[in-house]
């Protein structure tokens, strides 16, 4: 029997997400289990090559089927022309599943899509909670969460937040797919050329990019660090600093986003993390550094709990006076995310259990 999967994806973090999967689909078929056929389906949310196509051809990922190529507007148009497309590609593929990842508008738009035409679905990295619906984010991944019929955990606590929230959905703790990419990839991360010592920074969210005083204490916290940094700036963040009339210090070297191999080698080299970012952090903690925090929460009390991230916010003073802290090894911890096989559990069971009605 053949399983015909649709997976909805449409920005960075779940590109290098469904790298995993879409791996062990593949690894699954040659082995000889039953046929996974897949099928992908970009919503256009990140677009440009270096924000899209070039962690397609670095993470080995199959050709979308199609790139509905739908940016640029504010969140609900984007999300409502989300809707609608996908709802047309839906009706005429009839996929046995669709295939979910993360929080992003286009998780929420395929999750109501998908919802409306009755069709089961899957949510990998199911579960995460930061406790404050001021993030999308957190509305987004809650929606997809209790509309799934199977629902991939990275991790044990992420699999209790969702028995506290009593979804209906199966809920099956698989370990975190970013780290079998990290473990897959690590060989081939591409080093910066720059001094040792060098802070990695990238903030992107709205929380941070659509407040002035936010940003701006950011980039102070980030100029008052005295090292230099390799500041990733994401596109909304670099016109956030135009809208604002924000000059970035000069220790602060702004670079484009970086691809897959550049990040896992610019945060093998760099002294720890800046990020507001929701997947950085969790990569910095597999590769032995450590990162500063500066939303306002984090998805990941696992990593706090390790001593592995710090929450410092939005607050150049706490951005500072962490940064010893920060800069130190990371400590032997447990592995809350698995070893690297996330991947594999995935696959094997929506080749058998997405047979059953």
């Amino acid at each position: 029997m053949t399983i015909n999967v649709c997976t909805v994806v449409g920005a960075r973090p779940q590109f290098v997400k469904a790298a995993a999967v879409s791996a062990a689909f593949a690894e699954w078929n040659a082995a000889g289990g039953n046929a996974v056929r897949e099928t992908i389906l970009h919503t256009g949310q990140h677009y440009d090559d270096a924000m899209s196509g070039v962690f397609f051809r670095q993470l080995g990922i199959p050709t979308p089927a199609i790139d509905l190529n739908i940016h640029g507007g504010t969140a609900s148009e984007n999300t409502a022309a989300m809707i609608v497309a996908l709802s047309g590609q839906f009706a005429e593929r009839r996929p046995d599943l669709v295939l979910l990842y993360g929080d992003t508008t286009s998780t929420l738009a395929a999750t109501i899509a998908a919802e409306q035409l009755r069709l089961p679905m899957s949510h990998v990295e199911a579960g995460p909670r930061m406790g404050n619906r001021d993030h999308p984010e957190e509305f987004n991944r809650i929606v997809a969460d209790h509309a799934a019929r199977w629902l991939f955990c990275p991790s044990e606590l992420a699999a209790d937040n969702l028995r506290r929230e009593n979804v209906t959905g199966t809920i099956e703790v698989c370990g975190d797919v970013m780290l079998d990419v990290v473990r897959r990839f690590l060989p081939f991360g591409r080093r910066p050329d720059l001094p040792s010592g060098f802070v990695l920074a990238t903030i992107h969210r709205p929380q941070n990019t659509d407040c002035r005083d936010r940003l701006a204490a950011l980039v102070d916290g980030l100029g008052a660090l005295g090292r230099p940094v390799l500041f990733a700036c994401h596109p909304r963040t670099r016109a956030a600093l135009v809208r604002y009339g924000l000059d970035l210090p000069p220790t602060v070297i702004p670079s484009e986003p970086l691809d897959y191999l550049s990040l896992l080698g610019a945060v093998q080299e760099c002294a720890f993390v800046v990020t507001d970012s929701g997947g950085l952090p969790k990569e910095a903690g597999f590769l032995g550094k450590r990162s500063l925090t500066v939303s306002s929460e984090s998805p990941w009390p696992e990593l706090i709990s390790a001593g592995t991230t710090r929450v410092v916010g939005a607050d150049a003073r706490a951005l500072v006076e962490s940064a010893d802290w920060a800069s130190r090894p990371q400590p032997d911890a447990a592995r809350p995310f698995g070893h690297g096989y996330a991947g594999e559990k995935i696959a094997r069971t929506i080749a058998l259990v997405s047979e059953t009605p």
